[in-house]
């Protein structure tokens, strides 16, 4: 099978997207298929990945909300490339505009949308949930949803990676939803990586002793992940128990970040990790993780905490919740920081009593590779009958 992925989400400093399109290109080719990612890059170019595994970049447009991505800018181009490609099986990795494109583009191949992306969740329901119900909120809306039905009625698949996600997709109105959750990158992130060392160097970084709780916060630094509500969280439980947040990131948000924490000793953001295994090892030596976006289609900050053998404690709503009820962590009201520091203390409270913290006996989620074999699996059972009609 050759497939092409679509992805408009795919860009040099790019996270969670970037990470599972990676994967993506070496399970593929371990799978004997061939898969091609087109994204828009700075210029024309093609990136050879290993065998039958390549990125072509085309050139395009920088995104004007965030200046690490780019937008598909020249359709005819990308139409171009799609026809050079002649796939056997077509993804668009964005619900957005490049989605729409690629319900348009006149080739044979059979398609999925691949939901990387809860625009409602991170956005209207953030925004307008203190105001409104769900119902009124996906009223204003309805012209998102009825552009949801019409990608749903030109794609054979739309792929969401958690039951919340697909529970509301459904709901409104779309008829191909196939829920297959996706996993975390083999042989990275394990309990193992611990390192008492590393986590009293945190501890001594947030001004508190080696007994206190350490709590690590992974992700984008962007108004959707809530990180000044959970610095006021953390703030609020430090009164009651010893607690600290290390977070580690980078975005746009940074500044207003440092401006919630003031001068509370006991919250640090570390420096940008680019390297996976130090991630995994800064990690695997905190207590247990600490989340706060609720627009998570799948979460794979948690996942990989899961794998690191740590505790999740997050809202009760996305991606990050799913995680959390799979591996029995602590669950709080979304976007309440009331909420949040009660989750933080009942925890504390455990890890202290010896019944709750890191184990190796946290439940594991599954793979990428996983992932990547049921999904193609789906893919090829798809491509059978559209190859006999054709």
């Amino acid at each position: 099978m050759k497939l092409v992925d679509v992805c408009a989400f795919y860009a040099p400093k790019g996270g969670g997207v970037r990470t599972y399109v990676d994967r993506k290109l070496k399970a593929g080719a371990a799978l004997g298929h061939e898969v091609v990612v087109i994204a828009p890059g700075v210029r024309d170019e093609i990136e050879p990945r290993g065998p039958n595994a390549r990125i072509v970049w085309l050139k395009s447009t920088v995104f004007p909300l965030d200046f690490n991505y780019r937008y598909f800018s020249d359709v005819a181009a990308l139409y171009a490339a799609l026809d050079r490609e002649n796939p056997d099986f077509v993804e668009a990795s964005s619900p957005w505009r490049s989605a729409s494109i690629i319900a348009d583009w006149p080739g044979k191949a059979p398609r999925a949308l691949i939901m990387h992306a809860d625009p409602l969740s991170a956005y209207a329901y953030r925004w307008f949930d203190p105001v409104a119900t769900r119902a009124t909120i996906n009223g204003m809306f309805d012209r998102y949803w009825r552009h949801l039905r019409k990608l749903d009625a030109a794609f054979d698949l739309i792929v969401s990676a958690s039951p919340g996600l697909s529970a509301r997709l459904t709901g409104g109105g779309l008829n191909h939803v196939v829920t297959n959750p996706m996993g975390v990158d083999p042989g990275v992130f394990s309990p193992a990586l611990r390192d008492p060392a590393l986590r009293q160097g945190m501890l001594e970084l947030c001004e508190l002793p080696e007994s206190a709780t350490l709590l690590i916060g992974v992700g984008r630094f962007a108004p959707e992940k809530r990180w000044p509500m959970l610095v006021d969280a953390v703030t609020a439980a430090g009164s009651r128990n010893p607690v600290g947040l290390v977070l580690v990131g980078q975005g746009r948000d940074l500044k207003a970040i440092e401006r919630r924490i003031g001068g509370n000793p006991h919250v640090r953001i570390l420096a940008p990790i680019t390297s996976r295994p130090e991630l995994a090892r800064v990690m695997a030596s905190a207590d247990a993780l600490l989340h706060g976006c609720e627009a998570e289609t799948f979460c794979m900050v948690a996942a990989e905490a899961r794998a690191s053998g740590l505790p999740l404690i997050a809202p009760d709503e996305g991606g990050a919740a799913d995680q959390a009820r799979a591996s029995g962590g602590w669950i709080y009201k979304s976007a309440d920081a009331g909420a949040a520091a009660e989750a933080i203390v009942e925890y504390c409270i455990g890890r202290e009593a010896g019944i709750a913290g890191p184990s190796t006996q946290i439940v594991p989620p599954r793979t990428m590779d996983d992932h990547f074999r049921e999904l193609f699996g789906t893919y090829e059972a798809l491509i059978a009958p559209s190859a006999r009609a054709a």
